[in-house]
């Protein structure tokens, strides 16, 4: 879940615009390429940043969080989206898949431990990345939590977030034959994967446009259209993963999970008026977790294009530049 790749003009106090030192498709296996990117300063402090969705892709405007004369800051497209391919595959393309993809890029890159940075379903990853190789990551930096839990889809495929946005609701299940307004995940899920390229770009723009239209604070009920390519990625991937329960063994397994990461410290900053990851989400990830520092921004949705999110995540990336030693980086 986050907003759209493209999207992202996030405002806040942004370092200027900076070009990649390398550019590289890395053969991850089970015929994906996986693009990666490497950007600031090869020596500085290493930085990894997971986008969100999942299916979003990554974008310029994520390399401007970070000082680049301090960091070594790697971004890359998770399977199936952005410039990796095959565009839009669901194949071999599980959360266990990320992860491993992640210790590769890692290796490739040549760094031993690195900050972790990710957003909605990019704050879901980072966490299972790092129960999974919690000697890797030296501190997480979070936004707009999610934890991908059954309540959480319910709430944002379900009605609960269609009560503040009826008529985007309406014209976001009008799609769909009522009697399959009980799980919309699955009906969406029927037509994104019919083979009808047509109907499933159709879909795509509308499964898109709903998320998309409540990212950010600012949001007039707008519907965005979003690029047909772009969108089918997007949707197919983000529905896929949300029709397995992003393939995690059970509802809480992050929470369950979190005496794996006792020790490592992180940063969770959450928009009070988030309306697709709410805050109650971020709250319960910080109370299970004691190193975390928690972040509320007052006047901020979801996306990371919100000034708000974006100047507390620059001045939380300028911190811990200034913690090198102490991080071991």
């Amino acid at each position: 879940m986050d907003k759209a790749a493209g999207k992202n003009s996030a405002g806040g106090e942004l370092f200027p615009r900076v070009e990649p030192f390398a550019r590289r498709m890395l053969d991850v296996g089970d015929g994906h390429k996986v693009y990666y990117e490497q950007c600031g300063n090869p020596t500085g402090m290493p930085v990894v940043v997971l986008h969100g969705g999942p299916g979003g892709g990554c974008s310029p405007a994520m390399r401007r969080f970070f000082d680049p004369d301090k960091y070594h800051i790697i971004l890359f497209d998770q399977r199936g989206c952005g410039r990796s391919r095959p565009h839009a595959s669901v194949e071999a393309n599980t959360t266990w898949h990320l992860v491993a993809d992640i210790e590769k890029i890692r290796e490739a890159v040549g760094v031993d431990r690195w900050i972790v940075f990710g957003g909605s379903w990019g704050a879901t990853l980072s966490l299972v990345y790092a129960q999974a190789h919690p000697d890797r990551a030296a501190w997480l930096v979070l936004r707009g939590v999610f934890l991908g839990t059954k309540p959480e889809l319910d709430w944002f495929y379900g009605g609960g977030a269609g009560k503040f946005f009826p008529e985007l609701w309406t014209r976001f299940t009008d799609l769909i034959p009522a009697e399959e307004h009980g799980d919309l995940i699955a009906a969406y899920h029927k037509r994104l994967f019919s083979g009808d390229r047509v109907e499933e770009t159709a879909y795509a723009k509308a499964w898109a446009g709903w998320e998309n239209a409540l990212a950010s604070i600012e949001s007039n009920g707008a519907m965005v259209d979003s690029p047909a390519e772009y969108a089918r990625a997007f949707a197919r991937l983000e529905n896929h993963y949300f029709a397995n329960r992003v393939f995690l063994d059970d509802q809480q397994q992050i929470l369950d999970n979190m005496r794996k990461i006792a020790h490592v410290p992180g940063t969770i900053v959450q928009g009070r008026h988030d309306m697709i990851c709410p805050p109650h989400t971020a709250w319960a990830l910080h109370k299970a977790w004691p190193t975390s520092e928690f972040r509320m921004v007052p006047k901020a949705g979801h996306a990371l294009s919100e000034p708000g999110i974006a100047a507390e995540l620059v001045r939380t990336m300028n911190r811990l530049a200034r913690q090198r030693a102490t991080l071991g980086l």
